[in-house]
């Protein structure tokens, strides 16, 4: 069995408790790796060393062009490490390896793409009405950042979050979720390697209501970048305004993809099944509501299932294998749940519903690709996330009745709109409720493109150039040039 240690101001170091918490292998159902359980005074130590490296440390001194050569050191360790670091991604959280080894090309183009703009972070020069004033700005970076990640994608959202924040200039604090922190402590050991000088990142591990509570609440923390659910989210944000930190959050989903009778369907189809059963439906992206026009819903359904019937579950390592196991047993057992719920709701199952068995996957996590048909849109299926493999077949007659039930729910991450008519296609991605609206595609992501949501999907936005600015301050100097002329005292200039 691994055992890891935490990375703190430079070292490896155990947590000051001396306790342990395991990490399972999802596919096979057992502990492969031991992680530190993090309290409060390791929280203390890993912030108390970020203030210092990025107030009077290196840090600090660095310019932004030196700051961005450390982080393309970092890209290309990804690149050069790329295998092993999806190999434990994969042992982790039983994400398909087909997929974390091309996300983690993106992850190291996401380093270059921040490294690029590290030096760009331009202030601006105001021609203010005044007379015999010159007044400019500077961006400055906002403090110590305090990144939260989910188990779902843990290197990616280590990456969103952190990238942008050392470009600014800050100093970051990761803290893994319990069930998936491996990858983020292999990602610190190839940072050090890479220059980054001691205190600039550091890795907490252990629980979110120990180790993440005593970091969001830490006087020192200037902002905080969560993802995860809306529930934590919304404590997260409770709990930072209790100092004023600043907060991003990218949380959950109960996303429309929404198929119109002009639609390609068998490339709909395609995009249906890769929406809710690509990662096993875990992701806060999901397309877990599909919403068919009337006239193609049993033609659409048809493919849907055909498509769903001949997934291949199994061991993710398997290039064979389209759909791994549930990560955690907690989210196993919220999937079989929500199973429940639908059916005493009197949602039809057509397809699944229930857990997977057979060859090759008798020891992990696994449940079937599950589909539903009449639906309502105001069931519990239709309306709360469930972070799993289950699909809800919704019918609409046209334009207005897609866009009311699209967004009649809580959230609004994404949306997905497959049709053929522009002029619909625009329509509906301007009166959807969604930070990301997908037209013939779904599941595309680049870091160059802003992400997050709205409603209770989240507060912010990640990737591209819009993400730096959330780890920055702007900051107006203000000179007069007549230094021989007197004001008067009492009157505002």
């Amino acid at each position: 069995m691994s055992k890891y240690q935490m990375y703190i101001a430079g070292e490896w170091v155990d947590a000051d408790s001396s306790d342990w918490l395991d990490t399972m292998d999802p596919y096979r159902g057992a502990a492969w790796a031991q992680i530190p359980r993090g309290r409060s005074s390791d929280v203390s130590r890993a912030v108390a060393a970020a203030k210092e490296a990025m107030t009077i440390g290196p840090w600090a001194t660095m310019s932004a062009s030196q700051r961005g050569r450390v982080l393309r050191n970092i890209g290309d360790a990804i690149s050069q490490n790329a295998e092993r670091l999806a190999e434990v991604e994969v042992r982790d959280n039983g994400k398909l390896l087909a997929e974390v080894q091309g996300q983690l090309s993106a992850v190291a183009e996401c380093w270059y793409y921040y490294a690029g703009l590290a030096d760009k972070l331009e202030g601006a020069s105001i021609p203010v009405e005044k007379p015999n004033t010159v007044v400019f700005t500077t961006r400055e970076p906002v403090g110590v950042v305090a990144a939260l990640t989910a188990w779902n994608s843990p290197l990616w959202f280590a990456t969103v979050k952190a990238a942008p924040a050392l470009a600014a200039g800050c100093a970051v604090v990761v803290k893994p979720s319990e069930f998936a922190s491996a990858s983020t402590l292999e990602l610190a050991t190839l940072m050090k390697d890479a220059g980054m000088p001691a205190g600039v990142f550091s890795v907490v591990t252990g629980l979110g209501s120990e180790a993440g509570a005593a970091l969001v609440e830490h006087p020192d923390v200037a902002k905080i970048t969560f993802t995860g659910s809306d529930v934590t989210g919304a404590k997260i944000a409770e709990a930072a305004a209790r100092t004023l930190k600043r907060v991003s959050l990218e949380l959950g989903g109960k996303s429309p993809n929404i198929v119109f009778d002009d639609a390609d369907l068998d490339l709909a189809a395609t995009g249906v099944v890769s929406g809710i059963f690509g990662a096993a439906g875990q992701m806060c992206a999901a397309g877990s509501r599909v919403l068919v026009q009337n006239s193609i819903k049993d033609e659409l359904t048809e493919k849907v299932v055909n498509l769903a019937r001949n997934i291949q579950l199994g061991d993710p390592m398997d290039p064979r294998t389209n759909v791994g196991p549930i990560s955690t047993p907690p989210q196993y057992q919220k999937v079989l749940d929500y199973i429940q719920v639908a059916e005493a709701d009197g949602a039809r199952c057509i397809l699944g519903g229930k857990p997977a068995a057979g060859p090759g996957i008798t020891e992990g996590q696994f449940i079937e690709p599950t589909i539903y048909t009449d639906v309502a849109n105001d069931m519990r299926i239709a309306q709360e996330e469930v972070f799993g493999p289950i699909l809800s077949i919704i019918e609409f007659d046209d334009e207005e009745e897609a866009v009311r039930i699209g967004n009649d729910v809580a959230y609004g991450l994404v949306a997905g709109v497959w049709t053929r008519d522009v002029g619909r296609a625009l329509r509906m991605s301007k009166s959807l409720d969604a930070g990301t609206v997908w037209v013939n595609t779904y599941r595309m992501y680049s870091y160059m493109v802003p992400f997050g949501g709205m409603k209770r999907s989240g507060l912010g936005r990640e990737h591209g150039r819009e993400a730096v600015y959330d780890f920055l301050e702007t900051k107006s100097i203000v000179m007069s040039t007549d230094i021989n002329k007197p004001s008067n005292a009492f009157v505002m200039r």
